[in-house]
């Protein structure tokens, strides 16, 4: 099993820092094109979410992502101590959001869901957001 951390400040633009991070470790799985795209399109949503829901845009705040790779897969946890969700069921409803005024799309969970295996959200408020991803990258069949 090989790991990674990785912390950086609650800022929008270490969003893009984050996901070259995380897919530059799951290269040595030997994604596809579109696996790869895949996982920065999640690290890209989770960070967001954590950086505009967790910290409501404060730059003082601290994003870790622990990483694993394990039997053939990518895990991922997005950790913020921010403000915390009270509802996690409906956060990850399609379509809602709590930063409308931001004009928010609200389908950053749904992308999550669609994107990866496994998704767990462990969130409560004044204790922060916990989002586990996991993502099953399939090998390459040679013919």
């Amino acid at each position: 099993m090989n790991t990674f951390t990785l912390s950086f400040a609650s800022r929008s633009e270490n969003e893009s820092f984050a996901r070259v991070a995380v897919s530059a470790f799951a290269a040595q799985l030997d994604p596809t094109v579109e696996e790869i795209r895949e996982i920065q399109t999640v690290i890209s949503e989770a960070v967001t979410n954590a950086i505009i829901h967790g910290y409501q845009d404060r730059t003082d705040g601290t994003v870790t992502i622990y990483g694993r790779i394990q039997d053939g897969s990518l895990h991922v946890s997005i950790i913020d101590f921010g403000v915390g969700m009270e509802d996690v069921a409906l956060a990850r409803t399609p379509l809602y959001t709590s930063k409308p005024d931001l004009e928010r799309s609200g389908i950053g969970f749904t992308i999550m869901e669609q994107l990866c295996d496994a998704i767990e959200v462990d969130s409560a408020p004044g204790r922060g957001t916990r989002i586990e991803l996991c993502k099953r990258i399939a090998p390459v069949m040679v013919s």
